[in-house]
C-alpha cells in the first residue's frame, strides 16, 4: 500500500486500482481497506481509478490518540491529494457520514455518493458517554468488550446477532479495530443531525440505499436526500441488509459521472 500523510502527521495507508477518474471509497465502522476490494474491483471495471484506504486506527494506517472527527476529514483530504487532488467520494455507513462531513469542511470533492449513512436526526441516539466508555475499555486492555459494546449501543444490533459475531471466526479480525470505534462514535455523534454546512455542500449528492435494509437506515437515507437541495435518492435493489452490491453500486456511480 501507499502512504499519505495527514495534516497532523498521521500516516494513512491507501491503495489504488484501475485507470480513469478517481473515486475514493470511505469504509464504515469496523472495516479496513481490504473490505472494499470487491467494490474497488467493480469501479475499476467500470472505468474508474478506485482508491481504498485504512481509516486511522485501522489496518496499516497510524493513529493519534484522542483524534477528533476533524482529523478524519483531514485524512480524507490527504488521500484525495495523494490520488491526484480531485476525486468523487463514495462513502458507506459511517464512511458516508465522514464523506459528507469532510465536504462540508472544504475537502475538495467532485461528487458525493452516500450509501446508507447512519444518521439518527436526534431520535434514539446512543448514550452521550458511549465514546468515553469505549475508550475506557480499550485503555483497560479489553478491546473485545469495546467491540461488543459498540455493536450493541452504537450500531444497535440485537444481542443474539452480537453473540453470534463474537462466537464466529470473524470476531478476531474486529478486535484490533477497537480504538476506531471511539472515533466512529464521536463522528456520528457530531454529525447525527447534519449541520447547515453539511446540507449545503456544493458537490452533487447521490444518496443510495437498499430496499431491504435496517429501518433506521431507510429513514436516514430518505430524510437526508430530502433535506439536501438537489440531492438524488437512489434505491439499489441488489444491496441487501447494509451491504452495498459492488456491481450495482459501480453502475450508479458510472451513470452519474459519465
Amino acid at each position: 500500500m501507499n502512504t499519505a500523510t495527514s495534516a497532523d502527521g498521521t500516516p494513512i495507508a491507501y491503495d489504488r486500482s484501475g485507470d480513469g477518474p478517481v473515486v475514493v471509497i470511505v469504509n464504515g465502522a469496523m472495516s479496513t481497506a481490504a473490505d472494499a476490494a470487491g467494490l474497488a474491483a467493480a469501479l475499476a471495471e467500470a472505468g474508474f481509478t478506485a482508491v481504498t484506504w485504512d481509516r486511522r486506527a485501522r489496518g496499516a494506517s497510524g493513529d493519534a490518540r484522542d483524534s477528533a472527527p476533524e482529523r478524519e476529514a483531514e485524512d480524507l483530504a490527504a488521500v484525495i491529494e495523494a490520488a491526484g487532488g480531485e476525486a468523487a467520494v463514495l462513502g458507506h455507513s459511517s464512511g458516508a457520514v465522514l464523506a459528507l462531513f469532510a465536504a462540508s469542511r472544504g475537502v475538495p470533492v467532485r461528487a458525493l455518493f452516500l450509501s446508507e449513512p447512519p444518521l439518527r436526526f436526534g431520535v434514539d441516539e446512543p448514550a452521550d458517554d458511549l465514546a468515553e466508555r469505549l475508550q475506557a475499555l480499550v485503555d483497560e486492555g479489553r478491546p473485545d468488550e469495546a467491540i461488543v459494546t459498540f455493536q450493541l449501543e452504537g450500531v444497535g444490533l440485537p444481542r443474539e446477532m452480537v453473540d453470534g459475531i463474537r462466537a464466529s471466526e470473524q470476531f478476531a479480525s474486529l478486535v484490533p479495530l477497537a480504538q476506531s470505534t471511539v472515533y466512529d462514535t464521536n463522528l456520528v455523534r457530531a454529525a447525527s443531525t447534519p449541520s447547515d454546512e453539511m446540507l449545503a455542500v456544493a458537490a452533487p449528492v447521490t444518496v443510495l440505499r437498499g430496499e431491504q435494509t435496517f429501518p433506521m437506515l431507510i429513514t436516514a437515507a430518505d430524510r437526508l436526500a430530502a433535506e439536501i437541495d438537489g440531492a438524488e435518492s437512489v434505491i439499489v435493489p441488489e444491496s441487501v441488509m447494509h451491504r452495498p452490491d459492488p456491481a450495482a453500486t459501480a453502475r450508479v456511480v458510472r451513470e452519474r459521472l459519465a
